[in-house]
């Protein structure tokens, strides 16, 4: 009878993965150890630089060479000299040790209460006058933390927040999410803005349910001023009728000037030719801004500073 050979067994990438991961985490605490045998090339001076029991060391290195299935050393009494694998090892061992250091500055630096970073998001509508006013305030009494600033709608902000990259986030609308802490901070009124040459540019108020037949362009679904224009159009009677879709408000105040239709938004940092902005008088057309940060995330001391500094300008954050 003839047998079919079987093949022998690989290992799947994922497999691969782990059984790296696993000797990683078996190699990782004796590299220090390693680092100063190689480097004073006697086990006792080691010891001492490492400021472990010499038969700690002695057993630690003998263990590292079992797992690698290689000699790092050879010995002469006390006294060893690294072997060429062993030299490809430190090599290797030394750009990990000093990247780790590195890490460790950098991490330690950060926190740093004085001078440490925070990593701090807002909506573009933001970013003219508040951000920067913000900022330049805080840095009053904290002339030295540094910021690390993010410029997006409030959805990406959101979802940066929980993957970590964030420390705060000034969005709008205030989020309820059992994962975040949100506090609200202050209300823009929104304004409709129409061409200086529109029907309705005479006018100083409006009711909102007056431009019902007119086109509008709006921030793309998905930003939260798209949602509230949605959400006031709809209690003052009527479903916009949508032309033109963008990503940024000031960009929306363009097409406006431009005819291309009318458009919720909030008041601009510097007044723009072309439009004229009306006072809505019904409904209640307004979008509430707030600070979120991910519910049980540690702060470092300078993120704890501004945190603070935010929520003393409930009521006041605007210009």
């Amino acid at each position: 009878m003839v047998h079919q050979q079987r093949p022998e067994p690989r290992l799947s990438p994922s497999s691969d993965t782990e059984d790296m991961t696993d000797m990683a985490k078996l190699l990782a605490p004796r590299l220090a150890y390693f680092a100063a045998v190689a480097r004073t090339e006697h086990v006792t001076r080691a010891a001492l630089e490492a400021q472990v029991p010499q038969s700690t060391l002695s057993r630690a290195m003998a263990r590292l060479e079992q797992d690698l299935g290689v000699d790092l050393f050879a010995r002469r009494g006390r006294t060893l000299s690294l072997t060429p694998a062993g030299r490809t090892f430190l090599a290797s061992v030394e750009r990990a040790l000093a990247e780790i250091g590195r890490a460790a500055d950098e991490v330690r630096a950060d926190a740093d209460p004085a001078s440490g970073k925070v990593a701090f998001g807002f909506l573009h509508t933001m970013g003219a006058e508040t951000v920067p006013g913000l900022i330049h305030e805080f840095r009053a009494d904290h002339p030295r933390v540094r910021f690390s600033l993010v410029q997006n709608y409030g959805e990406a902000m959101l979802e940066r927040l929980r993957a970590g990259d964030l420390d705060l986030c000034l969005t709008s609308p205030v989020p309820d999410a059992p994962d975040l802490v949100a506090r609200r901070l202050d209300e823009q009124k929104l304004r409709l803005v129409v061409p200086a040459d529109h029907r309705l540019a005479s006018r100083r108020r409006i009711r909102l349910a007056e431009a019902a037949d007119e086109a509008f362009v709006t921030l793309e679904p998905g930003y939260g001023l798209r949602r509230i224009t949605d959400a006031v159009c709809k209690e003052a009677g009527f479903k916009p009728r949508i032309a033109f879709e963008g990503e940024e408000a000031e960009t929306l105040r363009g097409l406006v000037a431009a005819g291309l239709g009318v458009a919720l938004l909030p008041p601009p940092a510097v007044p723009r030719p072309g439009v004229v902005e009306l006072t809505v008088t019904a409904p209640r057309a307004v979008r509430e801004i707030g600070v979120a940060w991910l519910d049980g995330h540690p702060d470092t001391p300078p993120v704890t500073a501004f945190k603070k500094f935010l929520l003393s300008k409930r009521g006041n954050l605007l210009p």
